[in-house]
């Protein structure tokens, strides 16, 4: 929800009551005269406020992810001592949505394809601050980038797995072996140390991922033109060895 919604606006009347439809009956069941109905007010107030029932879902998504991002911030510790069990926590917490809220999980991530929902924007800020810990403390086995796009590919298809099984064959393993399989994929069983075949690559990726944004010692073209060696040398280590 936006700001300037307080709890009992006419906006967030028609939103939650939106929510609790959609819910219930999923996107069919968003008409603009049973919310109306719901939230207590005549429909010529939906197209006052939304425009149409297309701009209605939107605001639903906003107020979804609000609701999810709040759960996520008070979840993200940046004191934590384990960074790879707080990347599995967050997987499981999103994953968790999406299994139990799957129309409002629909309906989010159609809005995120369209990249305009501010929450959703400040939510991948923090999966990819959980990224740049692990690539800061040479846990990370892949690019920064990569490593995001797999959390959230496979977050996502677990989700779409789950409500495409039939519910008698639904596993909760699948879950957790999709989980430990991600964290494989993107984090090392230790550190990166000296010793190992790839360690110019890990250590690219933790120098890379401590940089600040300004040096006294370094112009910023410098520290771009060394941005860039560190991004090299990154993707250097994840080519096949002959």
């Amino acid at each position: 929800m936006t700001t300037r919604d307080s709890p009992d606006s006419p906006r967030r009347r028609i939103v939650e009551a939106a929510v609790e439809l959609l819910e219930k009956g999923g996107p069919e069941a968003v008409s603009t005269r049973a919310v109306a109905a719901a939230a207590g007010m005549q429909p010529p107030a939906i197209y006052r406020l939304f425009g149409d029932k297309e701009g209605l879902l939107e605001a639903v998504a906003e107020h979804g992810y609000a609701q999810f991002l709040e759960t996520k911030r008070a979840q993200f510790d940046p004191a934590s001592q384990d960074p790879v069990e707080e990347l599995r926590q967050g997987w499981g917490m999103v994953v968790e949505f999406g299994v139990t809220r799957p129309e409002l999980f629909a309906v989010m991530n159609r809005a995120a394809a369209r990249g305009q929902d501010a929450a959703h924007r400040a939510g991948l800020e923090i999966l990819y601050r959980r990224v740049r810990r692990l690539a800061a403390g040479g846990w990370l086995r892949v690019d920064e980038e990569l490593a995001a796009q797999i959390i959230q590919a496979t977050g996502q298809g677990a989700v779409l797995t789950w409500h495409a099984t039939p519910a008698e064959r639904r596993d909760p393993a699948l879950l957790t072996v999709l989980r430990e399989s991600m964290v494989a994929a993107v984090t090392r069983a230790e550190p990166a140390v000296p010793a190992a075949e790839s360690a110019p690559a890990a250590a690219a990726r933790a120098l890379r991922a401590a940089l600040p944004d300004e040096a006294d010692v370094l112009s910023g073209a410098e520290l771009c033109l060394l941005r860039e060696w560190l991004t090299r040398l990154a993707a250097h280590g994840d080519a096949p060895h002959a």
